[in-house]
C-alpha cells in the first residue's frame, strides 16, 4: 500500500512533516527572481522559472530530512502554461530525489472529470506504445463534497504494484471552515459526515500493514476537541494536518492527530518553511533557512510525539 510507504518514510526519518510547495511571488528570494527574469523575461515565463528553481532548491536542502512534500497545483496553474510546465518539473524532481510526493488539487469533480484527472495523474495517458505521466506523484489531495461520484474513479489506482494514495478534505484549516463544516446534518456535523464517507471509501481492502487506509483525511489543527474526537472515532484514517505557521495551529493540537505509537499522521507546513529566509535573523540562504525551519518544527513535534 502506498500509505505504508509514507508511514515507513516518516519512521525512517523520524520526521512526521510534509513540506508544502506553495510558491508565491512574495516568497521567492530577489536573486532567484532576478536571474529567472533575466533568462525568460519579466512576466509569467520568468516567474514560473523562478518558482521551479526555488522549489527545486528547497527540495535539495531537505533531501533525506523530510519524508514527503506536497505540491500545490493552484500556485503553479495560476501562471498558465508556463506554470504547468514548472509544476511538472518540480513533481518529477521531487520523485527523483525519493520524496513521497503529494499533488494538491482540492477539487471536487463530477465522475467523468474525476476519471480524466485520475488517468492523467495516476494511470498515465497512452499514445501508441508510449504512456505519459504529466503529473507524476504518489498521492492526491482532493475535495469530497460532490460525494462518491468524484472519488470512485481514483479508487482502482490505490491498490496493486504502483498503488497511490488519496487524501480527502474533512476539516480544512482556514478560519471560516466552521461556517460549513461544523453545521449539523442529522445526528452529526458535516465534517463528521465527510470523515464517515472517507472511511467508507476505503472499503475492506485498502488498509495497509500499519492499519491505515489508502484514503486518508485532511484535518486542520485549529480545534483540539475536534482533532481528539476525529482521531478517536477514525483510528484507521491517516491524517494530513495543515495549519502550522501563519494559520496558528498549536503543537498539542497537531500532536492529537497521532496515535499512541506516533503514527497515522503528518503535519503539513508551507509558508513557514518556504518563507523562513525572510524572518529576522534567519539564514539568508533560502535552502538552509528552510532546513532550519523544518528542524524547529520537528523539535516542537518531538515534545509531544515520539514516532515509533
Amino acid at each position: 500500500m502506498s500509505i505504508d510507504v509514507l508511514q515507513s518514510k516518516i519512521r525512517k526519518t523520524r520526521c512526521p512533516i510534509v513540506v508544502g510547495l506553495d510558491p508565491t511571488p512574495e516568497l521567492i528570494p530577489p536573486a532567484v527572481l532576478e536571474a529567472a527574469n533575466a533568462e525568460r523575461g519579466l512576466g509569467l515565463d520568468g516567474l514560473a522559472l523562478a518558482y521551479e528553481r526555488f522549489c527545486c532548491g528547497v527540495l535539495d536542502a531537505l533531501k533525506g530530512v523530510v519524508p514527503a512534500v506536497k505540491v500545490n497545483s493552484a500556485c503553479f496553474l495560476a501562471l498558465g502554461h508556463a506554470g504547468a510546465a514548472a509544476m511538472e518539473a518540480v513533481l518529477a524532481y521531487a520523485r527523483r530525489l525519493k520524496f513521497y510526493v503529494l499533488l494538491e488539487t482540492m477539487r471536487s469533480d463530477v465522475e467523468h472529470v474525476a476519471a480524466l484527472t485520475a488517468r492523467s495523474v495516476f494511470g498515465g495517458l497512452t499514445f501508441g506504445e508510449e504512456t505519459v505521466y504529466p503529473y507524476p506523484c504518489d498521492g492526491l489531495v482532493v475535495g469530497g463534497y460532490l460525494g462518491s461520484d468524484g472519488i470512485r474513479p481514483y479508487l482502482p489506482y490505490l491498490t496493486g504494484e504502483n498503488a497511490k494514495s488519496l487524501f480527502v478534505v474533512v476539516r480544512s484549516s482556514n478560519r471560516s471552515s466552521g461556517e460549513v463544516q461544523e453545521l449539523i446534518s442529522g445526528d452529526r456535523d458535516v465534517q463528521t459526515a465527510m470523515a464517515d464517507l472517507t472511511l467508507r471509501w476505503n472499503g475492506e481492502n485498502l488498509f495497509g500493514k500499519f492499519g491505515f487506509g489508502a484514503v486518508g483525511a485532511v484535518v486542520g489543527a485549529q480545534s483540539l476537541w475536534t482533532m481528539q474526537n476525529l482521531r478517536r472515532r477514525y483510528d484507521t484514517l491517516f491524517f494530513l494536518v495543515p495549519g502550522y505557521g501563519p494559520q496558528g495551529a498549536f503543537g498539542k493540537y497537531m500532536a492529537a492527530a497521532f496515535d499512541r505509537l506516533g503514527r497515522g499522521a503528518a503535519v503539513t507546513a508551507s509558508r513557514a518553511i518556504l518563507g523562513a529566509w525572510k524572518q529576522e535573523g534567519a539564514d539568508p540562504d533560502y535552502g538552509r533557512a528552510a532546513l532550519d525551519a523544518v528542524e524547529k518544527l520537528r523539535a516542537l513535534m518531538e515534545t509531544y510525539v515520539t514516532v515509533m
